[in-house]
């Protein structure tokens, strides 16, 4: 394919995959129980930090921890006392444990009650064309306050050689208005240019195969990489482009 035809290609899968029916087998339909706002990014951001393995287990697992919130997750993260965190003891996806969420919970506290929320972390410390600072500085302050040092491995920072595909793929559901009702768009401070494809095995085995990447590891320099190739064909919305790399690499098995 040459470049028209590998667009074209691409915009057609775009289209295929970014509707209402991708939220049935996706993590996305989490958040996509909510309508406030804090509630949603909340919600998105804890289901997004386990968003690793298997996607039915990613699913059970985010849906138990809003539960586990009494079903309302702002308030809970607002007003909960340290002896309401004792009822995620035994809770576990993967490597994240309760101690982990624990701490999850009081570090959003934190940043709401002292930084003015989430968006406003990462719009005051993204650059005109990246999130990648934004998300380097957000770690920094998500983990000023007294915590486990085990606990910072679940928060990725792209300025020491991550890809931080998970964080990126929060800020994709946040900051995209996809107008098809699976991205929320809720965030107004930052813009979809500014985004940087979540990169995991299966878009980036595309990508490859499809000449938009040649790096082998899936690495905050293969990221940048990418995000280059994506934006040559859609500099204003790029990470649209995830949709037809996952859609790919997951439903079709490219």
């Amino acid at each position: 394919m040459n470049k028209t035809e590998l667009k074209e290609f691409l915009d057609e899968k775009v289209i295929e995959f970014n509707n209402p029916k991708f939220i049935e087998s996706d993590p996305i339909q989490i958040p996509h129980q909510f309508k406030l706002k804090e509630d949603i990014e909340i919600t998105a951001f804890l289901t997004a930090t386990i968003a690793w393995g298997n996607r039915k287990m990613i699913i059970k697992n985010s849906q138990k921890m809003i539960e586990l919130m009494g079903n309302s997750p702002f308030d809970f993260v607002m007003n909960h006392q340290d002896h309401h965190l004792n009822s995620f003891d035994g809770f576990v996806h993967r490597t994240f444990n309760s101690l982990d969420l624990q701490y999850f919970i009081k570090a959003i506290q934190h940043i709401y009650k002292n930084y003015n929320g989430l968006e406003t972390v990462f719009a005051n410390n993204a650059s005109i064309d990246s999130t990648q600072q934004a998300i380097s500085v957000f770690k920094n302050i998500f983990f000023e306050i007294p915590h486990l040092q085990r606990t910072q491995k679940h928060i990725s920072n792209p300025l020491k050689g991550s890809a931080a595909k998970r964080i990126n793929m929060f800020l994709r559901w946040m900051v995209r208005n996809d107008n098809a009702g699976v991205d929320f768009g809720i965030w107004q401070n930052l813009s979809p240019s500014q985004l940087s494809c979540p990169l995991d095995v299966h878009s980036g085995n595309v990508a490859r195969k499809l000449g938009l990447l040649k790096r082998k590891q899936n690495d905050a320099k293969a990221l940048a990489e990418l995000d280059t190739s994506l934006r040559k064909m859609d500099k204003k919305d790029p990470v649209k482009y995830d949709f037809a790399l996952f859609g790919l690499g997951v439903f079709e098995k490219f």
